[in-house]
């Protein structure tokens, strides 16, 4: 279960559930801030709760609950890491993940929080070179823990790929070039739609390759579990596609879908269960070769997209901070 400024900022702006809570904390002198970290750590924890049987029952591989740290300090490892560390300790849990997004501040603070223990999911993925970062980020820091002595057994990690916003940002840049003959329209036809998808099957080859790898075979000879890959914003902006495109097209082991209820009640209706991220490998690793033919720079894209995602989090967490400044004044 995922947990995000956006998802706070609605559940407390636009119901009355949290109302008296309000109240009540406003009532005992404590700010907004203070207000939001005790409603957000009591929901964690309540749902922490109630996956524990989960996370007992799997030996720690399922039965995880996110929050995440301030979005603000996307680009402060220091802030990051004390932020992260605080969390962590409040909440209490072993099957909790701390979200620290996937910035190039980020990295340093994921490598030290793993050598310290703390379950991360890392947040706002988009880009394939920026993912082996964060794969080394996680191999460091339970290198670094292995070297002290400490325990790697128990400390879960989650690499968090944004799936569909990838091909909201693309798909009008390849669309330029289909209603043109040529040899650019018919490139631009066969990779339309289809850039998030062969991205996240790229991220897996990736992901097989690094946690098979010698280096990583000594981590899990100490009980070391893989970095899995996460699937986030999967559920379909585009209304021509099919709504359970970015769960159908992405079932591999060692994966995990975060899907919003609607989806998923779609895919109950009509998802088609199968085994699915490593068909057609060398068609995925065709379209991404295709993208400097149109003109289009993944890496540039992926940037932009990481940072319209700072940004995304940054405006409903100061969204959230003036709901509960207007509910407290009541």
């Amino acid at each position: 279960m995922t947990s995000n400024p956006a998802i706070f900022e609605k559940a407390i702006a636009e119901s009355h559930i949290y109302d008296q809570d309000i109240r009540d904390l406003t009532l005992k002198n404590k700010d907004v801030n203070a207000i939001y970290e005790v409603l957000s750590q009591r929901d964690v924890q309540n749902a922490a709760d109630e996956f524990r049987s989960v996370y007992e029952k799997t030996d720690s591989k399922d039965g995880y609950v996110s929050l995440e740290v301030n979005p603000h300090l996307a680009h402060n490892t220091k802030g990051t890491i004390e932020e992260a560390s605080r969390l962590w300790s409040a909440l209490n849990r072993p099957n909790v993940f701390i979200k620290v997004p996937a910035t190039s501040e980020g990295l340093p603070a994921i490598q030290q929080l793993i050598s310290e223990g703390i379950n991360v999911n890392v947040t706002l993925l988009f880009g394939l070179p920026r993912y082996r970062q964060v794969a080394e980020a996680y191999i460091a820091g339970l290198e670094a823990r292995a070297a002290h002595g400490k325990p790697v057994k128990h400390v879960a990690s989650v690499a968090s790929f944004f799936l569909s916003r990838i091909d909201s940002l693309v798909d009008p840049m390849i669309e330029k070039f289909i209603k043109p003959d040529g040899k650019k329209s018919e490139i631009a036809k066969k990779v339309h739609g289809q850039v998030a998808i062969a991205s996240a099957k790229m991220a897996y080859q990736i992901y097989n390759e690094i946690f098979c790898s010698d280096r990583f075979k000594k981590l899990a000879d100490k009980g070391a579990r893989v970095q899995r890959l996460l699937w986030a914003s999967t559920s379909t902006k585009n209304p021509d596609y099919s709504d359970v495109k970015y769960i159908d097209e992405l079932i591999g082991p060692d994966t995990i879908n975060t899907v919003p209820p609607e989806t998923i009640d779609a895919y109950r209706d009509h998802g088609k269960p199968k085994s699915s991220l490593e068909q057609d490998v060398k068609e995925a690793k065709w379209i991404m070769a295709q993208l400097p033919e149109l003109g289009i720079s993944i890496d540039k894209v992926t940037q932009q997209l990481e940072d319209e995602g700072v940004k995304k989090f940054n405006e409903p967490f100061d969204k959230l901070m003036e709901a509960l400044t207007k509910k407290s004044s009541k």
